[in-house]
C-alpha cells in the first residue's frame, strides 16, 4: 500500500471502531491530518479569518477538526486494538482535556498569561500525561498474528 492508501483508510472506515489499524494507518493519516489543517490555517490567516472562534481558531479549520474528529478516534481506537488493548485508553486523556476546557473555559482556549489556572492547569497536566501514554502505546508494534480484536492487518507481509 502506498501512504495516500493509508491516510485515506481511516476516512473510508470513517466512524468504524472495530478491528485494527497498523502503525502504518495511524500515522500516515496523522500526518495528513496535520498537513491539512496547516493549510487551511494558512488560508484563514491570509483571509483575515484567523481567530474568529474563541478568539484563537478559524471556521474553516472547526470545521475540518469536527470533520475529523470521528475518523481520528475510531483510527485511534483501531491503533489500540491492534496493540491487544481496548478503545477505553482514549477515553481519560478526553475527560481529562474536556474538563480542563469546562473549569478553565476561555482563558485556557486563549492562553492567558496572567491566568491562574489552577484545578483547570492540573486536569491539562493529567491529560498531556494520559496523552504520552497514549503516544507510546500507538508507536509500539502490533500484536503479531490474530488477537482479541482481529486479524493481523499486515499478514502475509512481515
Amino acid at each position: 500500500m502506498t501512504a495516500m492508501d493509508w491516510a485515506k483508510r481511516p476516512l473510508q472506515k470513517y466512524a468504524d471502531f472495530s478491528g485494527r489499524a497498523p502503525r502504518a494507518e495511524y500515522w500516515w493519516f496523522t500526518l495528513f491530518a496535520i498537513i491539512a489543517l496547516a493549510i487551511v490555517t494558512m488560508i484563514e490567516n491570509m483571509l483575515g479569518l484567523g481567530g474568529m472562534v474563541m478568539g484563537v481558531y478559524g471556521p474553516l479549520s472547526c470545521l475540518l477538526y469536527l470533520g475529523l474528529l470521528l475518523p481520528s478516534l475510531a483510527v485511534g481506537v483501531r491503533r489500540l486494538h491492534d496493540t491487544n488493548r481496548p478503545g477505553w485508553w482514549l477515553l481519560p486523556t478526553l475527560v481529562c482535556y474536556a474538563a480542563a476546557l469546562i473549569v478553565g473555559g476561555k482563558e485556557m482556549m486563549t492562553a492567558n498569561p496572567t491566568a491562574s489556572f489552577g484545578l483547570a492547569g492540573i486536569l491539562m497536566l493529567a491529560g498531556v500525561a494520559f496523552a504520552i501514554v497514549l503516544l507510546v502505546f500507538y508507536c509500539l508494534e502490533g500484536t503479531k498474528g490474530d488477537n482479541s480484536y482481529g486479524p493481523d492487518p499486515y499478514a502475509g507481509q512481515h
